[in-house]
């Protein structure tokens, strides 16, 4: 035989294992994916979660809300885990702890 004519029988037996074996894989159906059941899990009793979806949706104004800030010093309190409410209270970052002499900075 000559070797041209047998690379040809080749190639085509090839191809056409190739095409027989992607009929029969698009033929099988796809096993169903299954989703993650989804929970979700609202506290009882809890107002929080309401309130930051709140000051979310208020936007740049939520920086100026009293009620937006205790939410998000609260939201802090608990994610860090701290036991007492002083912490994280919602006055701002920005105040000065008082000098050793007992006066306030800033103030008279």
């Amino acid at each position: 035989m000559d070797t041209k004519l047998l690379a040809r029988i080749g190639a085509a037996v090839f191809v056409g294992l190739a095409i027989a074996m992607t009929v029969v894989q698009l033929r099988e159906e796809p096993a169903p994916v299954r989703q993650p059941d989804r929970r979700i899990w609202v506290p009882d009793g809890d107002p929080l979660p309401a309130q930051l979806r709140v000051c979310a949706q208020m936007g740049e104004l939520a920086l100026s809300s009293p009620d937006c800030r205790a939410a998000w010093a609260e939201k802090r309190r608990r994610f860090f885990g701290v036991d007492h409410p002083e912490a994280y209270s919602g006055i701002g970052d920005r105040a000065l702890p008082k000098s050793s002499s007992g006066e306030a900075r800033g103030e008279d």
